[in-house]
């Protein structure tokens, strides 16, 4: 097996685990900013952990890498008050389609960063992919799933936006996987304490059996999950992650509606077709290359997924 094909496993991998993030968030039933908190203070004494572990073998982290992943880790705290939200207004599994609209928005700022160039078909995508936002949003729909589609939606669209910048400077901090993630995990929930107030609270004194949800949460999507899509960030085009990730929504609807029972309405689930088909076809290169998965390790500038 190829290194590249390997890395692409791996970030699938991952992003099967974080699949699950949803259907935990909803399976703990507390308050967004209590899930959000909790996630990743369990998380922070395994990933320590490795992180010492890593040092060991590579030195110490610090300088720009490590202001970076401080950086990271305030966009990851966005990331997860905005999604934990968007979870309570619109439920697990299309919230969890709203927050990969990140897949647009890495793709063209990695254009202006990195130098990868979206293609044609990714721009044409990108209305087609808003129109499918409109329609989850429930503006024409009686039947809309959810508290509040339309609020579910606005900060479904601010978790792409904080998310799309956390993996942008995950990839730019370091070729590292443990420091990275265990230095933005330590900011985010030192962070998202402090923000709690601004996002309707946190309740710090959770009991059983929320707790275990809370511990499942951290140590399969935040430790093991977020570990795997670490690795693989630096070591393939930013946008490849990016649309390796769409894993995460298809399975997160499936696993809603088989284990919470989330029932979007026939419009809801036409949007997230046309989401993820929209994403699918603007993945498509312009010119196919030739040699298959392994072109793109040899042209990551001209990568346009």
């Amino acid at each position: 097996m190829s290194s590249h094909r390997r890395i692409v496993l791996i970030a699938i991998a991952g992003a099967l685990i974080i699949s699950t993030s949803g259907p935990l968030v909803r399976l703990a039933d507390v308050a967004p900013a209590t899930s959000a908190i909790f996630r990743c203070a369990y998380a922070i004494p395994p990933l320590i952990v490795l992180a010492t572990l890593e040092r060991r073998r590579r030195g110490p982290f610090r300088g720009r890498p490590r202001l970076l992943a401080w950086v990271a880790g305030l966009m990851f705290a966005l990331d997860l008050l905005f999604w934990h939200h968007s979870i309570a207004y619109v439920g697990a599994g299309l919230a969890t389609v709203l927050g990969n609209l990140q897949v647009f928005i890495v793709a063209f700022a990695a254009w202006a960063i990195f130098r990868e160039r979206p293609s044609r078909a990714l721009m044409a995508a990108t209305p087609v992919v808003f129109g499918g936002v409109v329609l989850i949003s429930g503006v024409f729909d009686r039947a809309a799933y959810g508290v509040d589609p339309v609020l579910g939606v606005v900060t479904g669209v601010a978790t792409s936006l904080s998310y799309a910048a956390f993996l942008l400077l995950m990839k730019s901090a370091s070729d590292r996987s443990a420091a990275p993630l265990a230095h933005a995990t330590v900011v985010a929930t030192l962070a998202m304490t402090a923000l709690s107030p601004v996002f309707g609270g946190a309740d710090l004194t959770v009991s059983w059996p929320e707790h275990g949800w809370l511990l499942v949460l951290a140590l399969g999507p935040q430790v093991l999950g977020w570990s795997l899509i670490t690795y693989s960030l630096p070591r393939q085009p930013a946008a490849l992650t990016a649309l390796l990730l769409l894993v995460q929504p298809m399975t997160t609807v499936g696993l809603s509606a088989a284990v919470l029972g989330e029932r979007p309405s026939a419009l809801q689930l036409a949007g997230c077709a046309v989401v993820v088909l929209g994403v699918l076809w603007g993945s498509r290169r312009d010119q196919p290359a030739s040699g298959g998965l392994e072109q793109d390790e040899q042209v990551p500038k001209t990568s346009t997924v």
